[in-house]
Parts: C-alpha cells; structure tokens; sequence
C-alpha cells in the first residue's frame, strides 16, 4: 500500500474517532428535559428529510466532477480551447441568472425553485453525454443556472424552515446543522468518487455517472414533493400596518454582508482555482514516474474536511469564541496554504497543504453558512444569497481567463494568498465595529 493510500485511511479513522465524539441531538433534548421544558418525544429527526435531498444533490454533483473534462476530451473529442470555453459559459450562466433566481425563489417559493433544480441540473445532465456542441453549450448554461440555486435556494429554504418550525425546541441547533450538512456533502464526495470510477471500469464509458446522477436527482425531487413545506420571502398577504420587511439595498449595504461577500468570493474563488490546479501541482513536485492515485488523494482531500467538519461541530457546540473570528482564523490558516504552495516544495509538503486547505473549506461552509444564516433576514434570504455569488462567478472566469494554462499555478497560488489576506482584514475589521456573530 502506498503514502497516499495510507495517508487516506488514517484520515478515515481519524473522521471514525472525531464521529464517535460528535454532540447529538438527543443529548440536547436531555438538556431541554433537565430544564423543565416542554420536549417533542418523537425520535425521528426533524431535518432527516433535509439531510436525504442534501446527500441525494450532492451526490449527483460529485459524480460527474471527476470525469466532465475527461468526457469532453476524451469521449467528444474536443480541443481544449472550447472546453474551457464551456466552463467559462457555466460560470457567466450562474453569474447572470443569480440575481433572477434569488427573486423568484423569494416571491414563488422555495421548495419549487429547488424542485426545478432537480429538472434544470438533469437536464444538464442528458445534454453533457450528448456529442452535440449547441447541445454541449446549453448543458453548461443549465448547469450554471442549477449551481446557483444549489448554493443560495437550498440554504434560504433550510434556514428558513429552520425557524418557522422552531426546531431549536426540538433539540435542534443551527450551527450544528450546517456542521452536519457539510459533513454530508463529505461523505457524498467520498462515495460518488469511488461510484464513478467504478461505473465507468464497469460501463466503459465515462457518460455513466451523468445518467446515475439523472437518477439521484430524480429521486431528490420526489422526497421535496412529498416532504418539503414551502417557504417565502416577502409575503404578498401581509397587512398594510405591518412593519415594512428591510429592502434588499439596505441588507445589501450592512458592513456585515459586505465583508461576508468579499470574503465567500475570495475564498470560495480561490477554492474554484484550487480545484482546477491541484493535478499539475502534485505533478510538478512529484519525485518518481509513477502514475498518481488520483481517487486516493482526492478522497483525502475530502476526509480532510469531513474531519474538520466534525472538529467544528464539537468546538462550536459550546460557543467557545465568535464565528465571525473563526473566519478570521479559517481565512488566516488559507492564506498560510497558498503563501506555502506559491514557493518552493516537496511532494509530501504538497499534498498536506491541500489537505489543510481542504480542512479549512470543512470548517468554511459551516462557519459562514451560521453567519449568514444569522445576519441575512428571512424575506429576501435567497435574493441575497444568489447575489453573493454573482462576483464570485465573474471572479473565477476572470482569473482562468488571466491565468491561462496549468503552468500558471504558482502565480495563481500567489494571486490567492493576496486576496485572501485583503478578506481577512476585511472580516476582522468588520466583526470589530459590526455586530457580526
């Protein structure tokens, strides 16, 4: 067995021992019971339904990650000019829809923009395995589209729900949820990792993970059908004495947002060209000829923030510190991965570099997704979600655009630890003169 195999399993015990320890919901309602109040004796978890779509929709988005570039180079036989060209069209497509999507899901519901991902994303789906180009073109423009309601419609229904249910009296917590979703999405990446390559050894054909995936999300529509209730923002019924919701301009404009939207950009950003660049980097700094165990090191990448995610679950439970200075630490710790990968290295250094960053990304989406949960209001929560990520997506094809091939890394690697020492000022400043969680 080799460094990265074994590198890999110590990971996976290392998630196994930091589960075991992991606080629960039932410890919770034991608190709640102590104190004399009021407790739902239903052992079935409030979130489970949550929980199953997130797991379903993640999963059909890790399958396909592996093998798209390889799917268009290989099977399609396209140059490599218009395959970045259809990434690029993926990135504009989730960049121009965002703004529209945030107002529909605000105004017509949730849970039905989020069924329409599931029809949207497989779509995408059966146009990618389709060797057509206009075809090709308009699975990334779909894909782009899904992408954006995937990471700002999602999160808006949970937290959303999270509140009118008041599942905080069902021994629920918020972090600790966010906490649990990302170790989902983990555990989803580990799976559909190991699923596709096996799919393809088996199939022969790299489109295989992209019809299971069709068949993931289809399965993920019927369980919001069936168990979802719907959520709004604004409500059109309100009376005219109520107090007025804030205007998204004023949301928009709480120094809060604004570093948490720097912040998501750069680091979520550099996460985008982390992904795009971290073959070539190992490949670089690898001292035999040997053929890299691609799986291997990818499902470490993963383990490593599966196991983060966990440590933020048991460190959080207690409120130990601010999340809003967690960030700072989480940005700070990044910056420190980038500034290390932009210079000299051994393969061994390398890899445990991204392994860290990989960790702090576990530990990131937790983190910022309590934040905004706290600080973004309920009636134009989606809205202002979808509006984050316009300037991440412009971020990212502008920076592949700038940097060109693979070669480019180490001024990419540069360029990210810059950005990501302006977010963490950012952050900390705010969370000083902000009332920032």
């Amino acid at each position: 067995m080799g460094y990265y195999e074994n590198s890999f399993y110590g990971l996976l015990a290392l998630c196994a021992g930091l589960l075991a320890s992991q606080p629960t919901r039932r410890n919770e309602l034991k608190k709640l019971a102590d104190s004399r109040k009021q407790v739902s004796r239903d052992d079935a978890h409030p979130e489970a339904d949550w929980y199953k779509v997130y797991a379903l929709i993640m999963g059909a988005d890790w399958l396909q990650g592996p093998y798209l570039y390889s799917l268009y180079r290989d099977e399609h036989g396209i140059s490599e000019r218009l395959v970045s060209t259809l990434f690029a069209t993926g990135f504009l497509s989730g960049a121009i829809s965002a703004y529209f999507i945030g107002s529909l899901a605000d105004k017509h519901g949730r849970k039905a923009v989020c069924m329409v991902f599931c029809l949207l994303y497989a779509m995408s789906c059966f146009f990618t395995i389709i060797p057509s180009i206009p075809l090709l073109f308009l699975g990334r423009i779909l894909g782009g589209i899904s992408t954006s309601i995937l990471f700002s419609v999602f999160d808006s229904w949970m937290v959303t729900n999270f509140r009118e249910r008041k599942l905080v009296e069902n021994g629920c917590d918020l972090s600790r949820t966010y906490a649990t979703t990302s170790i989902v999405n983990s555990l989803s990446a580990i799976i559909s990792g190991l699923a596709s390559e096996w799919l393809v050894r088996v199939s022969g054909t790299k489109k295989a993970p992209f019809l299971l995936s069709i068949g993931l999300l289809w399965t993920a529509l019927q369980i919001i059908w069936a168990n979802w209730v719907e959520n709004y923002g604004t409500k059109q019924s309100e009376s005219k004495d109520a107090p007025k919701p804030p205007s998204l301009l004023s949301t928009l404009k709480q120094p809060s947002i604004l570093a948490i939207g720097f912040a998501s950009t750069m680091f979520e950003g550099s996460m985008y060209l982390f992904v795009f660049y971290w073959t070539p980097t190992i490949k670089a700094v690898q001292k035999s000829t040997a053929e890299l165990p691609y799986g291997y090191i990818f499902s470490s990448f993963m383990a490593s923030s599966m196991a983060a995610a966990l440590i933020f679950n048991i460190v959080m439970q207690k409120r130990p510190f601010k999340y809003s200075r967690l960030l700072v630490g989480i940005l700070l710790a990044s910056n420190f991965c980038f500034v290390k990968l932009a210079g000299p290295k051994t393969e061994d250094a390398t890899f445990w570099l991204f392994c860290l960053f990989e960790a702090c990304v576990g530990m990131y989406w937790p983190c910022t997704g309590y934040i905004k949960g706290r600080i973004v209001p309920d009636d134009v929560r989606a809205k202002v979600y979808s509006i984050l990520r316009i300037p991440l997506n412009i971020f990212v094809v502008a920076s592949l655009f700038i940097a060109g091939d693979s070669q480019h890394y180490l001024r990419v690697f540069s360029t990210c630890s810059m950005l990501l020492t302006a977010s963490f000022g950012i952050v900390w400043i705010a969370s000083l003169k902000d009332n920032m969680p």
